[in-house]
């Protein structure tokens, strides 16, 4: 039986489309290896959204070359298709493939016959039209998936390369992404996480939306939760708000991109919104589910990003009622109007302002985890924890160990949290009859 490993990096977009590959060679009688084990195909799902996404293809390349199987080496994704030449040129490589055909990977592939020249197919960017439906589950076990219901951006924001590499925003079909979604509750998933490149674009060209498709979503039975993976400021409307109020199955938790709490450097980013607009949607957001996780993006160190526009961020994110952020590190990308700007920040500056940033996810993540002490939630349970211990998350994403012998994995249970160290939350079962 030929083996075949698969590598994803970057976001949990990508993940769901390795997840899809990964079917196609099962079907075709292939057994799937740990990536890094000897196997005869490699299949490597890249990332371009910074430059160490890249360095980080190249290593996985020359790790697969290790493995002394001289295995044919497969390269997609968003690395692939704005500089398959590049990755043509790395020693190893057999097949780069584009964003419009990695889902046609073994007609491109034929019998995997390694060649001395590598063979590129990546077709221009602004003919993707395709959708390639897509989904991925947690390695814990059947309790999360990721399901893909929108592709492409259609925005223009400075830094990103995701409209050169996945093109215009696209969306499936409320139909079938209603028909995946049931599959999945039939195969024992019972949240799914609804991603995208941009989620609250979903059906914009349609005459369709994202809440048009939650409300299908909501009637699967068997469907305990939905989440929405990242939805922008702009998108994120009233209705949907409501929605998560009401108590359904959409959880009280979003992550919404900020970027920067400087209206200048918003501005330089080509991003849609100000500073004080976010401020109103979070503020909306808590007035109308008091407990809701909310999760922030933020990037630092944009050209012409100031201490004081650095200052007026930090001092933003301090005041914003928010459960945690995520801070990255500006990176240049050829291609974007921001890599032209002038007036970089020195590196080791990026660097110190992401970690004052990280540090204060840390103190926000440990202030939302606090707040949580002495009340009920109800848990999913998504696996293993410490020995002894099983872990879940509640609807507003606050991890949870409790003991091994209270539930079973994929259960949801109502849980007493009792304590917390920051990163994880303790609790017990609260007793049958209890309802507060």
């Amino acid at each position: 039986m030929p083996r075949v490993a698969l590598h994803t990096l970057g976001c949990k977009l990508n993940y769901a489309e390795t997840a899809t590959l990964g079917q196609q060679f099962l079907e075709r009688g292939f057994e799937l290896v740990e990536f890094g084990l000897p196997a005869d195909v490699c299949v490597i799902n890249t990332c371009s959204v910074t430059g160490r996404a890249d360095r980080e293809c190249r290593q996985m390349i020359r790790r697969a070359l290790r493995t002394g199987e001289n295995p044919y080496v497969i390269v997609t994704g968003c690395y692939a298709q704005l500089q398959p030449e590049e990755v043509a040129s790395i020693n190893g490589v057999d097949l780069v493939l584009g964003a419009k055909e990695k889902f046609d990977l073994f007609r491109f592939a034929g019998e995997f016959a390694k060649t001395h020249v590598p063979r590129v197919h990546v077709s221009e960017i602004s003919g993707v039209n395709d959708f390639g439906p897509a989904f991925s589950t947690e390695a814990s076990g059947r309790t999360r998936a990721y399901l893909k219901v929108q592709d492409g951006c259609d925005y223009s924001c400075s830094f990103c390369t995701i409209p050169l590499a996945r093109g215009g925003s696209r969306s499936q079909s409320v139909d079938e992404t209603v028909r995946q979604a049931r599959a999945l509750v039939l195969a024992g998933y019972r949240e799914i996480v609804l991603t995208g490149v941009n989620v609250g674009d979903y059906g914009g060209k349609t005459g369709s939306s994202l809440a048009i498709l939650l409300r299908a979503l909501e009637v699967i039975e068997g469907l305990d939760r939905i989440r929405i993976s990242s939805i922008e400021p702009n998108l994120l409307s009233p209705e949907i708000i409501e929605m998560a109020k009401n108590r359904g199955k959409l959880c009280p938790h979003f992550h919404i991109p900020l970027q920067s709490g400087s209206d200048q450097i918003l501005r330089l980013m080509r991003r849609r919104y100000t500073a004080g607009q976010y401020r109103e949607l979070i503020d909306a957001v808590r007035d109308t589910l008091p407990d809701a996780g909310i999760g922030v993006d933020v990037i630092t160190g944009f050209p012409g990003e100031t201490d004081e526009h650095f200052e007026n961020t930090y001092r933003f994110l301090t005041e914003l009622p928010v459960s945690y952020l995520h801070a990255f590190t500006y990176s240049e990308r050829p291609g974007t109007p921001a890599a032209d700007m002038g007036a970089p920040v020195d590196p080791s500056t990026r660097f110190r302002r992401n970690e004052m940033l990280r540090l204060l996810s840390r103190k926000k993540r440990e202030a939302f985890y606090r707040s949580a002490i002495g009340r009920n939630f109800d848990v999913l349970v998504e696996g293993n924890g410490e020995p002894g211990r099983l872990e879940g998350f509640t609807d507003t994403y606050i991890r949870v160990s409790l003991p091994a012998d209270a539930a079973q994995e994929n259960e949801i249970v109502r849980v007493n949290i009792s304590g917390s160290d920051g990163e994880l939350c303790t609790g017990a079962l609260v007793p049958e009859g209890v309802t507060r």
